[in-house]
């Protein structure tokens, strides 16, 4: 009976042991790691092509010499609307949800990478950005854990900081090219809101900005729209892209254009033009 009742009870702790130490996301890491190698064997494939319309194809296979990774050009930041990082990492674990990033930043700074940096996550949707209509094949999504209404923690942005200067060394990111969700889709995103620091990361290259005692006056005859177009927004919903103007820039969620904000969107479009 001893050895019986011995048995079951070391039974029980090592199921114990085992919950304890078990992972949450252990399964849907299975998951990515045999997506992974499917496109691996993708690209590992030689080239092949398809006839199409008669189209003559060489009978021998020439592969080039000269090539390397596609590289991120863009980093697009985003608020997670969400309550908590933990319900961020099961959003973009459930396969139902189609959405995901490169990375998630939580509100003690710790950051998660879910995804390897040459690969395309599903963060951008319906976006345009200048004429690039496909922002996810060119871009670095970052979330950051805020429901959208609430200021930013420090060790946020000292992590996110940190991130795109890695970003940007590695990829050679232009700093123009630091932008939100909400640029890129007006009509539909508002993040990361007006709490979001872009001046802070402007300063230190990621992103940019204007001179607030500046007294430029756009162009004579340049309309809103189409000022807002020069820069890079889609302005197809004039009103909503002058709300994304308004939130990135000018930390406000009206749609007035004042003179002070007329001086801002003409820098953005001579730093557009000159690169200054």
């Amino acid at each position: 009976m001893f050895k019986k009742t011995h048995i079951a009870s070391f039974l029980f702790l090592m199921i114990c042991l085992l919950a304890c130490n078990s992972f949450q996301y252990q399964s849907t890491n299975q998951f990515y790691k045999k997506q992974t190698k499917d496109l691996v064997k993708q690209i590992k494939l030689e080239p092949s092509l398809q006839i199409v319309n008669d189209l003559p194809a060489a009978k021998q296979w020439v592969g080039t010499t000269n090539f390397d990774l596609r590289k991120p050009n863009f980093v697009i930041i985003h608020h997670t609307a969400q309550n908590s990082c933990d319900q961020t990492l099961r959003t973009f674990t459930l396969e139902r949800t189609k959405v995901s990033a490169h990375y998630v930043i939580c509100k003690d700074g710790t950051v998660h990478h879910m995804l390897n940096d040459y690969m395309r996550a599903w963060h951008g949707g319906v976006a345009k950005w200048g004429n690039n209509t496909d922002i996810n094949s060119s871009s670095i999504g970052i979330e950051i854990d805020n429901n959208g209404f609430e200021p930013f923690e420090t060790a946020q942005i000292n992590s996110l900081m940190l991130l795109l200067d890695k970003l940007k060394t590695q990829y050679k990111i232009p700093a123009e090219n630091f932008i939100g969700h909400g640029d890129i889709a007006p009509k539909r995103k508002v993040d990361p809101n007006i709490h979001f620091p872009w001046n802070q990361l402007a300063q230190n290259g990621y992103g940019i900005w204007y001179n607030p005692d500046s007294t430029k006056l756009m162009p004579e005859g340049l309309s809103i729209p189409l000022a807002l177009s020069m820069v890079g927004y889609d302005v197809a919903d004039s009103t909503a892209a002058i709300l994304a103007f308004k939130r990135h820039f000018r930390q406000d969620s009206t749609q007035i254009m004042n003179e002070a904000d007329r001086s801002v969107l003409a820098q953005l479009i001579q730093h557009k033009l000159t690169g200054k």
